[in-house]
């Protein structure tokens, strides 16, 4: 294989930019040419794709975003799509393809492989929902500026004795609540994994501020629903005044962690391995610190599992 391609779908991930850097470079390393797709899958369709050097990824190491850009596609979801998208890869004398996004953008690179196109995946998404990978690109960045926000938030909250809810992403998991909400200190963590109790919540809340405590925070993942609600169920039950946070897309932007870096890094160059090896239709994942490979079909067909003993500490370290 001598000439392969790469291109970022779906939202973007802090990281992404380390992972096109990394596979750009491991193919120059092997010889090799790489193209970048711009725009994802649209872009791919229009035949928006462009040759890489070294020097183009020159200094984005440490940018957020994605230099290849990302658009959403509703062409690619028809066969006609996926065809002429195949057919753009080749008139430009492609052989292999690395997609770097979530779940949706795997679907879409195994549809390219069902019709005899050579892909390969790298999990980039601030949400972590990808199974067989521990993390996925962005989701440290997203869970550090998540966990920076409510140190500021909880400074106001103290000096005006109050209750702040704060909404998180996370699509449908709740990984980053979570984990954001043990590393900050939160009073309760509210997550589509796991059933909420609103008289527990409320009686945490008493038993704080019975033993002097002047201010609360409480995380909401945005896959249970708007924190907006949870602030009007406890201002009716308590009477106490409440403030809303939609922390929203700042938690996908910003310069990438040490962690995202490394992660992207070992996941763009171990997908190039992998075309060069002559394997296809895989996912690229980390396991206990170890780079893996995973079948699209087992890792599209398993639901992502949340750590709920994370959740039950917790629980056991807020009372």
């Amino acid at each position: 294989m001598k000439k392969i391609a790469v291109l970022t779908s779906g939202g973007d991930a802090p990281g992404m930019n380390a992972a096109i850097r990394a596979a750009v470079r491991r193919a120059v390393y092997h010889g090799m040419q790489i193209f970048g797709v711009y725009h994802g899958y649209d872009g791919l369709i229009q035949g928006d794709i462009q040759e890489m050097s070294l020097g183009s990824v020159g200094d984005i190491i440490h940018r957020g975003g994605t230099i290849l850009y990302s658009a959403r596609s509703q062409e690619f979801r028809t066969d006609e799509g996926q065809q002429k998208a195949v057919e753009q890869l080749r008139k430009h004398g492609i052989e292999g393809l690395i997609v770097i996004g979530g779940d949706g953008s795997f679907r879409g690179a195994q549809k390219l492989t069902q019709k005899g196109f050579p892909t390969i995946g790298i999990p980039g998404t601030i949400d972590n929902d990808i199974p067989c990978t521990d993390f996925t690109i962005g989701f440290d960045t997203a869970l550090n500026t998540i966990v920076e926000a409510i140190d500021k938030i909880r400074d106001t909250a103290t000096s005006h004795e109050r209750t702040y809810i704060i909404e998180v992403m996370g699509r449908d998991a709740g990984d980053l609540a979570l984990w954001a909400g043990l590393a900050a200190g939160a009073e309760s963590i509210i997550i589509p994994e796991e059933e909420q109790d609103m008289d527990d919540i409320i009686e945490r809340l008493h038993a704080g501020y019975r033993r002097g405590k002047k201010h609360s925070i409480i995380i909401v993942a945005e896959g249970v629903g708007s924190a907006s609600v949870y602030a009007d169920k406890i201002k009716e039950r308590t009477g106490w005044e409440t403030r809303v946070t939609v922390l929203g897309h700042i938690q996908r932007g910003g310069s990438p962690t040490a962690f995202d870096r490394m992660l992207a890094s070992r996941m763009g160059a171990a997908a190039v391995d992998l075309l060069l090896e002559g394997k296809a239709d895989r996912m690229v994942g980390i396991q206990n610190n170890q780079i893996v490979d995973i079948d699209f079909d087992e890792a599209l067909s398993q639901k992502h599992q949340l750590d709920l003993s994370i959740y039950q500490l917790a629980r056991s370290l807020s009372i």
